[in-house]
């Protein structure tokens, strides 16, 4: 476990200060998570490897009331997403598997293109439980699939960037995985839908009682 995060630092200490500009597939997603999260009022919102802050940064112009946090493992990412001065966003280095946070702090939980790097995914749901106040959403966005894209991608695709990236990627999930982390965590399975160019997009909730 400690070998893929210590190869996901590395990866992106030297992708921090480029990675807005190199990754745009990721931050075409933040409309629609943004999207998603407003379809519900919100107060406290947590985004879980919140990289160099760029979700954030839209969450704030959209909505400068809400109390947003952003947690990420890699140092050089939080350095970044804290030059952006956010006044009133806290940017934090932190294990999203152990969520350094009190049980029912947050309203949602933002998670977009980082829990494929999670070794330990049902650590990252059953945290995501604990934080979340009754009645509160995960949103998910991440990589998936049909059968063969993820037999492809995760006896393939990451074992080459293992080999020839030294990157710190582990598997993407299927709908019924995904799901089975939800029940296993508490957390009702509200959504999951695979949009274009691979991607999942995924509610789930605490329940309310």
């Amino acid at each position: 476990m400690y070998q893929y995060k210590k190869k996901t630092i590395a990866q992106f200490t030297g992708e921090a200060e480029t990675y807005d500009s190199r990754f745009v597939t990721v931050s075409a997603d933040y409309p629609e998570i943004l999207a998603e999260l407003e379809k519900e009022p919100a107060v406290d919102v947590l985004d879980c490897g919140c990289g160099s802050g760029a979700l954030l940064a839209s969450l704030h112009e959209r909505h400068p009331e809400m109390r947003c946090t952003g947690l990420d493992l890699t140092p050089k990412m939080i350095e970044v997403a804290e030059g952006r001065g956010l006044e009133g966003v806290e940017f934090l280095v932190g294990d999203c598997e152990n969520l350094p946070f009190a049980e029912k702090s947050f309203d949602a939980v933002i998670c977009s293109h980082s829990f494929h790097h999670y070794p330990s995914p049902q650590s990252f749901f059953n945290s995501v439980f604990r934080v979340l106040r009754p009645g509160g959403r995960l949103i998910l966005r991440d990589n998936t699939g049909s059968r063969w894209f993820l037999w492809y991608s995760n006896h393939i695709g990451i074992p080459l960037t293992h080999i020839l990236n030294d990157m710190g990627d582990v598997k993407y999930y299927s709908r019924k995985e995904v799901e089975a982390f939800c029940r296993r965590a508490g957390l009702e399975f509200v959504l999951f839908e695979e949009r274009p160019n691979h991607k999942m997009h995924c509610v789930a909730r605490r329940p309310k009682t």
